[in-house]
């Protein structure tokens, strides 16, 4: 995938927890895996409101990598927005951002978490697999259009 700005070399990230702050440069890495269709847009106050269990990866001011993981119950939780800026892509950020999610999951004594992806593969590489194969599959009822372009 093509960035507007892919002449940055692969670099060392910090991983951290993210703050409201950080609202801006998250929106900024998502843009691409928005117009691409990769994620769903968020709005500045979605991101805000994820960061409260999400965690960046930073290179100076720049977002390298960000993801969440939204609580829905003490029964399930769900892995979202993971973008990975692709000079730092199978550099293992992904994954680490993976496990920090998982992380605040099980310190929060959440049963299970769920990924919605196109990335079937990483996200099995990571631990994740279908909990009912060949039984259930998760289908979705749209009330309204989702909105590709809310960055």
């Amino acid at each position: 995938m093509n960035t507007p700005d892919d002449s940055i070399a692969p670099v060392s990230s910090e991983l951290r927890q993210a703050l409201p702050g950080d609202a801006p440069a998250i929106h900024a890495l998502m843009r691409p895996f928005v117009a691409q269709r990769l994620l769903l847009g968020r709005s500045e106050a979605e991101v805000i409101e994820l960061t409260r269990h999400g965690f960046v990866a930073m290179s100076e001011e720049r977002c390298m990598g960000f993801s969440a993981v939204e609580i829905y119950s003490p029964k399930l939780a769900e892995l979202q927005c993971l973008a990975v800026h692709p000079n730092v892509q199978r550099h293992g950020v992904g994954r680490r951002l993976v496990g920090m999610c998982i992380d605040r999951a099980k310190s929060l004594g959440i049963m299970e978490v769920l990924a919605i992806s196109s990335s079937e593969d990483f996200l099995r590489s990571c631990g994740f697999d279908f909990s009912l194969p060949d039984q259930k599959k998760a289908l979705f009822y749209q009330i309204r259009p989702r909105n590709f372009t809310d960055l």
